[in-house]
């Protein structure tokens, strides 16, 4: 029988301990199964790892987007595959694959799903504390997008309770307080196309969204590969149509102020001052440099084909 390692966050907003029991349950019907409570992102961390080095076929992140981010970064070049139990607020990289919302029934189809190369981006970045190593498995933000993540992450009780509302509220905040006057202090480029922005995000799959069932998109057609947005400036009519557009569904490439790469080998990003950097809804901190690539090698995880 395969071996699995089962990491739960408690904490997350749909946790019960009735839905962990309903979990494990069917787990058992598939896997030999440990189980860990890791109570922190950077001990999840390591203990995904640890499973990994230890030859485990699978590592089930049973929680919201953090914990999932953790156990993807956890599994990268192993041939460990990584399952998702959706119990967080959005949940948005279990969407975005077609996994079951409802934990249990997650668990119970996982049983029955292949491993499959699943697409990343490859995050090099120098922060103000060092260098760092990461794969975003939905999304990276640079500037705009990450001062949200930063401003919610002050109050996690709220983002726990109001999931999306909350950050669509703290990101009309953040716009309103500062960012509409401020100028471009990054300089985007995909080694031919250079843009001078507020902010930058690279979307990894197409939807995604932070807001639940609402998709956002940065192109009107499918990509083959990763597809990342800049902004020059954030003003109200400016923010407004942007994400009006990332709602609709409709491309931005055709819109002054903002510039759209496709399908890219690289891009890279630096920002002085240094401005906040995230990955999938997680903060890594502020960066002076960030290069963005794609790599379909990464990461397995079981889903269906």
């Amino acid at each position: 029988m395969p071996r699995a390692v089962l990491i739960a966050n408690p904490s997350a907003s749909q946790f019960t301990g009735g839905v962990y029991r309903e979990v494990v349950t069917a787990l058992r019907q598939g896997y030999e199964l440990e189980t860990l409570w890791p109570v922190s992102g950077a001990e999840t961390l390591r203990e995904t790892r640890a499973a990994a080095e230890r030859g485990i076929d699978a590592v089930f992140a049973m929680g919201g987007d953090g914990v999932a981010h953790h156990v993807a970064n956890g599994l990268v070049g192993s041939p460990t595959a990584l399952g998702l139990l959706p119990v967080g607020t959005t949940n948005v990289l279990s969407r975005i694959l077609g996994i079951p919302q409802k934990a249990a029934d997650a668990a119970r189809s996982a049983i029955g799903y292949e491993a499959l190369p699943t697409r990343c981006a490859r995050i090099e970045a120098e922060l103000d504390t060092g260098h760092l190593t990461r794969i975003a498995t939905f999304s990276v933000g640079i500037g705009f997008d990450a001062a949200v993540v930063q401003a919610a992450e002050q109050r996690p009780h709220a983002k726990v309770r109001f999931g999306g509302i909350y950050y669509a509220t703290t990101a009309v905040g953040r716009l309103m307080a500062d960012w509409r006057t401020r100028k471009p202090n990054l300089r985007v480029t995909d080694g031919t196309t250079p843009f001078d922005a507020v902010a930058v995000l690279t979307q990894v799959h197409d939807p995604y969204t932070y807001f639940g069932r609402v998709p956002l998109r940065i192109v009107d057609h499918e990509v083959d590969g990763l597809a990342a947005l800049a902004v020059d400036e954030l003003a109200i009519t400016r923010g407004t149509q942007v994400l009006t557009r990332a709602v609709l569904g409709r491309s931005h490439d055709d819109r002054a102020g903002t510039q759209v790469w496709t399908g890219f080998d690289e891009l890279e990003v630096t920002a002085d001052p240094a401005s906040p950097l995230q990955a999938d809804g997680e903060l890594l901190g502020n960066a002076e440099h960030v290069s963005v690539t794609d790599d379909e090698t990464a990461l397995r995880v079981l889903r269906p084909s």
